[in-house]
């Protein structure tokens, strides 16, 4: 039975997926291994009317992103349609595909921000992890013309084995750039992670010294940039709040149209996902089955039942307590109270060298 609206808070945050098309092909991508064609996306009008049923839903903010969303030729009515629907707008890009002239467009239509994704502090490598000749140069192209707007800038840096160990030169290549803000966003083992898991998981020891490092860089840069952290699922000792909170604070929309209440939900079995081209979005956030399987505490096993913290964290990620225990509604085992916690510790001490398996 759908609860009454009354009772659910309102979502603050929208994640469209624009498209999957993606000239990187990064093996940590968060989109599934299936990936939506070209053929099945929203069209423009759809996605200024989701706009409008979002903003009066509640949600303030919108991340348009993909894929990489200027594969789209109609980006900047797009976000045009969000920033009229009173939305703030952040642009999720990998900077390859983005033209100066679109860009420039962008910002005339009201582009309130900016987010940049940078493999690595090195040029060689972070092509290599990117699957994409040149993308690196490309990158601080296109962060020297949003500073030259006047844009606010975020780098977003996803770490790993392979360039865990220079988040200190990652951080300094943000200021360099005029970024207000910087992510240290360590791997979700989802999606296109989880085959690369042995290739891409860290040491415990290079954990330890990055999470140090995050510390003292807080310290040095206070008032310069601000720097956003969190240990790594498989080393931490309890499991983040998905989202927020299953069906909480946030939404999710794929390019063909699915509302998701995470980015990888698509992930779990037996989940019906209602889609924007069939109902309004205030109908989906308040009666969809998928949001409502997880959303509360009522659906929680032992031990999240009775555990002080069930409100905090949720039980965790739901995709990651299936992906590794075959159980959604199991307590994600990154918490160290799950009785399938020692299964992390294992998996963390598996990797491999060999060649990533690219998104494709």
């Amino acid at each position: 039975m759908a609860q009454s609206s009354e009772k659910l808070p309102r979502p603050l945050g929208l994640l469209a997926e624009l498209t999957h098309r993606c000239p990187l092909a990064c093996p940590y991508c968060s989109n599934p291994l299936q990936l939506d064609k070209r053929g099945d996306e929203l069209d423009t009008a759809t996605w200024a009317r989701v706009f409008g049923e979002a903003a009066r839903l509640g949600v303030i903010q919108v991340h348009l992103s993909g894929g990489e969303p200027a594969a789209r030729r109609d980006l900047v009515e797009i976000m045009a349609a969000a920033h009229q629907a009173g939305l703030y707008t952040n642009l999720i890009t990998s900077a390859v595909g983005l033209r100066p002239e679109t860009f420039s467009a962008l910002v005339d239509a009201g582009l309130d921000h900016v987010q940049i994704s940078i493999q690595d502090s090195d040029a060689h490598s972070a092509d290599h992890i990117a699957g994409y000749e040149g993308a690196f140069e490309r990158k601080r192209a296109l962060a020297a013309a949003v500073v030259a707007r006047k844009v606010p800038l975020t780098v977003n840096a996803v770490m790993h084995r392979a360039n865990i160990d220079h988040v200190s030169d990652m951080v300094e290549l943000a200021l360099s750039l005029g970024a207000s803000r910087v992510e240290i966003a360590h791997v979700q083992y989802y999606g296109w992670a989880l085959p690369n898991r042995a290739m891409l998981m860290p040491t415990r020891e290079q954990v330890d010294l990055a999470v140090a490092a995050v510390e003292e860089l807080r310290t040095r840069h206070h008032g310069a940039i601000v720097i956003d952290a969190v240990v790594p699922d498989y080393y931490a000792r309890f499991p983040k709040p998905c989202v927020g909170g299953w069906g909480r604070r946030s939404l999710n929309i794929t390019p063909s149209g699915k509302v998701l209440p995470c980015h990888a939900a698509e992930s779990l079995p037996d989940l019906e996902f209602w889609s924007v081209r069939d109902r309004s979005l205030a109908d989906i956030w308040i009666s969809s089955p998928a949001f409502q399987a997880f959303r509360g505490t009522s659906w929680m096993q032992e031990p999240c039942a009775s555990c002080p913290r069930r409100e905090q964290d949720f039980g965790g990620c739901r995709c990651q307590a299936f992906a590794l225990t075959g159980d959604a509604r199991a307590t994600d085992p990154v918490c160290h109270l799950s009785p399938h916690h020692a299964m992390v510790a294992e998996l963390a001490a598996v990797r491999t060298e060999a060649a990533y398996i690219y998104r494709r």
